[in-house]
This record gives C-alpha cells, sequence and structure tokens, in this order.
C-alpha cells in the first residue's frame, strides 16, 4: 500500500486511526475523508484531508485519481441506535457507500480494502457465550442488516474479483479522546465522562448488560494488524471476531468506584436494552489469533484507570 484513503476519518474510531496510520505509513500517504464540517486540528495539522462522501461516487473517485489512491479504509457507518431512528439512512450510507468503495477499487486495482464489521450482525438465534466465528447471523437492527451483508459483500469480491477485502467485527469501543456517536455500547463511554464530571451516571440499559468491548488502542491495534497481515495466509476475510474483555454495567460501575468511590450510577433502560440483549456476552476470537496473531493489551481494570487518568487531566484543563 503506498497511499491510503480513510473514509470517515472523522468519526469515533476514524479519528484515531487515521492518526495511527499517518504514524505507521508516513503523514503523507494517508489522506483522511472527511466530513463538510470542521474536523480537528489534528487531522488537518498532520496530513492531507479531501472532502469524501462514500455514498458520492464521483465525488469518491475525484479522489482516488487526485491522490492515486491503492487502499481504502471505509469507515463510514451509521451505527446501530442512530440506524433505528432512520433506517434508510443507515442502509444508504453503510451499503451504498460501500458497493461505492469496492466498486471503485475494483476499477482501479487497489491492493487492499478494509471495512469493519461489527457484533451487532449477532441476534437472538446466536449463541450468547463465547460465540463462534461461524453461527447464525439474524441480527435484530438495520445497522446489523448491512453488517452482515458487508461481510458477504468483501467475502464476495475476494472470490469474485481477486480484490484483498479484509475486516473485523468490532465490539463496543471505548475512547478518552472521541466521544460515540449513536451507538448502544455508548453507555461504556459516557459512564466515564460522567463519572469524572459529575460523580453519577445513569444507564440507557440494565445492571446485568454484559457485552463484548475493547479499549481504542486495542482496536486501533487490530486494525492495522490485520491490514498488515499476510493475505495468503487469511482463511477468513471480512468476518473476523476480535475479542479484548466482556463486563456488565455493574462490573464497570464497580470497577470505577475503585477510583472514584463516591461514584454513583442509577438505570433508566430505553429502547437500546433490546439491541444489547440480542448481541453476545462475549466472543471466540480464535481465528484471529491463529491467523494473523491477535491478542489485546487491556484488560478492565487497566482500561479504567488510564481512562480516568486521561479524562481527570482533560477535566481540570476544561477540555470536557
Amino acid at each position: 500500500m503506498k497511499k491510503i484513503l480513510v473514509i470517515g476519518s472523522t468519526g469515533q474510531i476514524g479519528s484515531e486511526l487515521t492518526l495511527e496510520l499517518r504514524k505507521e505509513f508516513g503523514a503523507e500517504n494517508v489522506i483522511a475523508g472527511i466530513r463538510k464540517t470542521a474536523p480537528s486540528p489534528k487531522l488537518t495539522e498532520t496530513g492531507p484531508c479531501e472532502v469524501v462522501d462514500a455514498t458520492d461516487r464521483a465525488q469518491l473517485e475525484a479522489v482516488v485519481k487526485k491522490h492515486n489512491i491503492d487502499a481504502i479504509v471505509n469507515m463510514a457507518a451509521i451505527l446501530s441506535a442512530t440506524g433505528e431512528k432512520d433506517p434508510m439512512y443507515a442502509w444508504n450510507v453503510n451499503m451504498n457507500g460501500l458497493i461505492n468503495v469496492l466498486e471503485c477499487a475494483r476499477e482501479h486495482k487497489m491492493a487492499q480494502v478494509l471495512t469493519p464489521s461489527s457484533i451487532a450482525v449477532f441476534g437472538p438465534g446466536t449463541p450468547l457465550d463465547n460465540t463462534p466465528q461461524e453461527t447464525i447471523l439474524r441480527p435484530t437492527t438495520m445497522y446489523g442488516i448491512t453488517k452482515v451483508a458487508g461481510e458477504l459483500l468483501g467475502d464476495y469480491y475476494v472470490r469474485k474479483y481477486g480484490l484483498d477485502v479484509r475486516g473485523l467485527r468490532y465490539p463496543g469501543i471505548i475512547s478518552n479522546e472521541t466521544l460515540p456517536g449513536g451507538g448502544t455500547t455508548d453507555y461504556a463511554v459516557a459512564i466515564y465522562y460522567d463519572a469524572i464530571k459529575y460523580g453519577r451516571y445513569t444507564c440507557f440499559v440494565k445492571e446485568d448488560t454484559r457485552l463484548p468491548m475493547m479499549y481504542m488502542p486495542d482496536c486501533l491495534k487490530a486494525t492495522i494488524m490485520l491490514m498488515k497481515a499476510d493475505f495468503n495466509k487469511l482463511k477468513h476475510h471480512s468476518d473476523f471476531n476480535v475479542g479484548a474483555m466482556s463486563f456488565s454495567v455493574k462490573e464497570l460501575a464497580e470497577n470505577i468506584k475503585k477510583y472514584i468511590p463516591h461514584f454513583e450510577i442509577s438505570y433508566e433502560p430505553d429502547f437500546r436494552q433490546a439491541i444489547a440483549d440480542s448481541w453476545p456476552n462475549s466472543i471466540d476470537d480464535s481465528a484471529a489469533r491463529e491467523e494473523w496473531g491477535w491478542k489485546p493489551d487491556y484488560d478492565l481494570d487497566a482500561m479504567t484507570r488510564d481512562m480516568l487518568q486521561v479524562l481527570g487531566e482533560k477535566h481540570k484543563a476544561g477540555l470536557i
């Protein structure tokens, strides 16, 4: 890969992934695909940026030709909670945007496309504990439906055209840099911010809700590891389970209380509870470990200590 375009580089994962890719492949070689809204100075000051809407094929083609792009990381997506409020919007961005990316990559004979999937591909018929790599995929959200279709499309382009398409099923991602953007696992991020700012948090799912989670440094590590893996050694392509930790909301709150004893939590479950209930408690990521050496660095306590330290410093500085 010589020139990488990151679509959705202003999102929760994309904003941090773009910076990591610039460290890995050279700042001038990673183009941040931004929305029309003003991006973070960290993106504009560290490398090239272009306005890119994945659903606009002509705009995408123009950027690809201008920068001689030979790899695309497609982070543009409408997440589960937002997608349920506007399913057709989610379909347009998640599916039509992906088709544009894959067709553009095929026509320009690109070296690679990475397009992440999600634990949202799972549904009520999926085993909840240690969810297998190969299992029933019958999601109950438009986001999940588009992610299942995206996995199948990616594998189709591998078989049909020999295009190198890769993807990993992200669990809930927790970041101390960027607020989440409309996902069901957002509580696992918001709880830290509110613990620092207010000493309390009202959660939109029940205390015994348990989901797979991952700290952002591990998310970035997994993504780049998969991008750099030897294509010839991959038995899977667009659908790797990746895991790091699983915990209930109660366990998360108790872990925070170790460091903020006065922290209080209350529960007011909403429509997102049903979505969370359809997802796994934990996943089996042995395929990722065997095929490209995946291994996380953070558990719950290590993540909590780092989150509270970073957010505490930001709060003192008036940044949150």
